[in-house]
């Protein structure tokens, strides 16, 4: 890990002081959870499009492979960070290494994010608290660590929610919901607050997307599950990215997704949680 003095004021201040000494900031789009999923594809899309980007993952043979992957030809090769958000003192070290590279972010994607099947009283406490540790505490971190940055820069921000969030509760899934209920508020009030600063924050929010999330999860075959709309993970990623640069506040992908979400505030709760109860219960355990 690079030495480096920081202030309040985050990483911003370092790149103000490049700029004060002549030096050009390399301005990158910082991807957490890149490793695969929707969080690689993210990547490949914003390559596509022409973009400086800082990869954060727990896998460096992951991220390798998809720097080789998505490097242009000539062009800057990916920022490799092989950072465990989960450890404190992460996002400190993320700073750092953006500074030790001379790169400032432009903007951040907060992907990173896993949940866990299963009754919230049989399932481990601390693999629950990591769940709102990562799905939380992680993105608001990172969110106001780089703000300053991202504000000077009049850049952008892109939080990973999900359908979920919309959802009166998950039972079965119950830190996961309410971590994703989180982001979206959240994600919605900072575009109100950023949005006069010339900062746009989004909210991807997809449904069911076939990626290694769910046997992370502990999900096993499931039929009613199998008969649910889904999207793949590039689907998500690029509709996730081009509500990203219109500045849109909300970014649902597919068609059915859309139409649950205008049509859940219609519906009594007890309904919507005994459905989901229901989805939680059919599936088969992988472990």
């Amino acid at each position: 890990m690079s030495e480096a003095v920081f202030t309040d004021a985050g990483i911003g201040e370092s790149a103000d002081a490049q700029a004060r000494s002549g030096t050009k900031t390399r301005r990158v789009t910082v991807i957490t959870g890149a490793s695969g999923g929707i969080g690689a594809d993210l990547a490949r899309v914003f390559a596509r499009h022409g973009h400086d980007l800082a990869l954060i993952a727990r896998s460096r043979a992951a991220l390798e492979a998809l720097a080789g992957e998505i490097a242009a030809p000539g062009g800057p090769r990916p920022l490799l960070l092989v950072v465990d958000l989960l450890e404190r003192g992460a996002i400190p070290q993320i700073a750092a290494e953006l500074e030790a590279a001379g790169a400032s972010p432009e903007i951040l994607v907060n992907n990173a994010g896993f949940g866990l099947i299963g009754p919230a009283a049989s399932l481990d406490p601390g693999e629950q608290l990591a769940i709102v540790d990562l799905n939380i505490r992680a993105v608001v971190e990172m969110t106001l660590y780089f703000l300053p940055a991202i504000r000077a820069a009049h850049g952008k921000i892109l939080n990973v929610a999900s359908v979920a969030a919309y959802f009166p509760g998950g039972p079965g899934m119950a830190a996961y919901y309410a971590s994703k209920s989180f982001i979206l508020s959240f994600s919605l009030a900072l575009s109100q607050e950023l949005r006069p600063h010339g900062v746009t924050v989004s909210a991807l929010c997809p449904g069911y997307t076939k990626t290694g999330f769910q046997a992370r999860a502990g999900f096993g075959p499931n039929l009613d599950l199998a008969r649910l709309p889904s999207t793949t993970a590039m689907q998500v990623a690029e509709a996730g990215y081009a509500g990203l640069i219109v500045g849109r506040r909300e970014v649902v992908p597919g068609f059915l997704n859309k139409l649950s979400v205008l049509l859940l505030p219609f519906l009594p709760k007890a309904v919507v949680l005994a459905v989901i109860s229901r989805l939680q219960q059919n599936r088969a355990p992988l472990r």
